[in-house]
């Protein structure tokens, strides 16, 4: 009989001691948001079912398992709105300056047609769509800034691809931090990323510039080998440490046979009881939670890592924000109940339960079924009350709860709601049905969108090389036109401002009010009209009706067409009068 041994971590690994700090450090933090996690699943578990079999309503014992999806249409329907808001327009950023002495109109435009060419074809806006959806899923969402330089060869020749400053989602689920601090930015936080061990290779290859540790490397494959090469599965057992098993793996032996390796990077200041020193604005990369494979000072500024974080019902004193649909899973799970119990009782007034008295011979139970009776016998339908029926204006009801409660007012989903309402009725019930929405929009853009902005501005600064050339389209002349680019524009100090939901609050009110302005005596006044440029008029309603792609508005393009027109009108005239005389001189025409 063969002896069991008991085999622990450091049989195979010597972890250093500040990657053991990390890891616990990771594991304990990951163990404080349990309870987060277990409500975001709820969520997430309503928002993707088919049926209730597998959420908690389908439990109840309804033979019926319909599910109403009206979180999921909640969230559709928030997302739609929130994109609209953030992104009305391709010039949903603007740059204000903080030194006018040294600022022009130039800067201005070099600093917007630099980023705005960087947000297009860096895939910004498709990582702010997965971060809104992780807003409205989870509550809290979570990006970085990191500048990219792609390249590749071909034929002998180096190809540049994208290079510039890039926005990346994190997902809530791969990121931990202590909740209790007291603001986000300058807590340390650890991001769990899991990578293919030939991945890495590859970085370490291609970039040797990011400063990961070749012999830590070679360190991490060594031990691999040494656990592949034990008696594992052969009589002897594996202490399975909780700060040590990587999630994802059913065992800490599956995770070591696996290809896969993974990699905690942590963020920010940590003291090295090592050596005794307090390491200021690091990023520390841990491999396997026993090895630093590297360590760097992260190059920014501010003095803390490009790590931004929004939540949308910020909790007090907790870093974990509550989402807009955790307090609505109870009346998701009254809708399911009502629905079912609802079907389950037209089910049984459709094939309603049978009550047999005496001796009864058997009998299919269906249309111009004779059913034969002994003394005594008889037969009766047992079915439930009819009222039961009624149960849809109560889950109409819960529905509209949900919608208000959610901050997606019906007025949104192109609902009308009630009653006559004057043009000045509408407009102050317009905004306060969407002032909820509008204010979790601006929200999002000042706490999450604004800092990233001015963050991919920063290290777009520190990473520059040559002057780039950027197209830019011309407002006035509708043609488009390159201007270059220098380091020297980027540095001119003021701040990105992200305007979107600002100005999707504002155009409305702007457009009724001109429109009311110009139905009033004042408006229609030549003596004060003659102030007012048409050009910008028809720009400002160019912009509100957001019509630019159609390119309808030109300065004084009317003139040129009436001229145009007249030209050609007096054309054809010359050319009937030319016929005519023709005519004339020529006499009459064949008979």
């Amino acid at each position: 009989m063969s002896r069991r041994t008991a085999l622990s971590f450091e049989d195979f690994f010597d972890p250093d001691r500040l990657a053991s700090d990390i890891s616990n450090k990771y594991w304990h933090w990951e163990s404080r948001r349990n309870s987060w996690l277990s409500l975001t699943k709820e969520s997430r578990d309503y928002i993707f079912a088919t049926d209730t079999r597998t959420t908690t309503s389908g439990g109840l014992g309804w033979k019926n398992s319909t599910h109403l999806p009206k979180l999921c249409q909640i969230r559709d329907n928030l997302h739609a709105n929130y994109m609209a808001a953030v992104f009305p327009n391709d010039r949903a950023i603007t740059f204000e300056s903080d030194d006018p002495q040294a600022f022009d109109v130039s800067t201005r435009t070099a600093v917007e047609a630099y980023m705005r060419n960087k947000l297009n074809i860096g895939g910004f806006r498709t990582e702010v769509q997965k971060c809104i959806l992780d807003w409205i899923d989870y509550g809290n969402c979570f990006a970085m800034v990191d500048f990219v330089n792609e390249t590749r060869e071909l034929d002998g020749e180096q190809i540049q691809g994208f290079r510039g400053p890039q926005m990346k989602r994190i997902s809530p689920l791969d990121i931990v931090f202590d909740p209790t601090s007291t603001e986000f930015e300058r807590t340390p936080k650890i991001i769990r990323e899991l990578t293919r061990i030939s991945d890495l290779a590859l970085v370490l290859e291609d970039y040797p510039e990011m400063g990961y540790l070749q012999e830590v490397f070679s360190q991490v494959l060594r031990a691999r080998d040494k656990f592949l090469g034990s008696n594992v599965g052969k009589g002897m057992d594996v202490k399975k440490n909780a700060a040590y098993q990587a999630d994802g793996f059913s065992s800490f032996t599956d995770y070591f046979e696996s290809d896969y390796i993974e990699l905690l990077h942590f963020y920010g200041d940590i003291y090295d009881r090592k050596t005794e020193q307090l390491l200021r604005n690091q990023h520390i990369v841990i491999a396997d939670r026993a090895y630093v494979i590297r360590q760097s000072t992260h190059p920014t500024w501010k003095g803390t890592p490009p790590i931004f974080h929004a939540g949308w019902r910020v909790r007090p004193d907790n870093l974990y924000a509550m989402g807009p649909l955790d307090n609505l899973i109870g009346l998701q799970y009254r809708i399911d109940h009502l629905e079912n119990a609802k079907a389950d009782a037209l089910d049984m007034i459709v094939h309603p339960v049978l009550k047999i008295r005496g001796f009864v011979e058997d009998f299919d139970y269906g249309p111009n079924e004779r059913i034969y009776v002994g003394d005594e016998g008889d037969v009766q339908f047992m079915s439930p009350d009819a009222t039961v029926l009624s149960l849809n204006t109560e889950i109409a009801s819960a529905m509209q709860i949900m919608e208000e409660m959610a901050g997606a007012p019906r007025q949104a989903m192109g609902l009308r709601t009630p009653g006559e309402k004057t043009k000045f009725e509408v407009q102050v019930l317009e905004n306060g049905a969407n002032r909820v929405f509008l204010n979790k929009t601006t929200h999002f853009e000042i706490i999450f969108l604004e800092p990233i902005l001015n963050s991919m501005l920063e290290i777009a600064r520190r990473n520059f090389g040559s002057a780039e050339n950027i197209r830019i389209e011309d407002q006035d002349f509708n043609f488009q036109k390159f201007i270059s680019v220098t380091r020297n524009d980027l540095t001119a100090n003021g701040n990105l401002r992200a305007i979107g939901a600002r100005r999707f609050a504002n155009k409305a009110n702007i457009l009724q009010n001109l429109v009311q302005f110009s139905n009033t005596a004042i408006g229609q006044d030549p003596e004060i009209r003659q102030h007012m440029s048409s050009f910008k008029l028809a720009k400002l309603a160019e912009e509100l009706l957001e019509i630019g792609e159609y390119k309808i508005v030109e300065r004084n393009v009317r003139i040129g067409e009436r001229t145009e027109g007249a030209q050609l009108e007096g054309t054809a005239q010359d050319m009937i009068l030319g016929q005519m005389a023709g005519r004339g001189a020529g006499g009459p025409g064949p008979q």
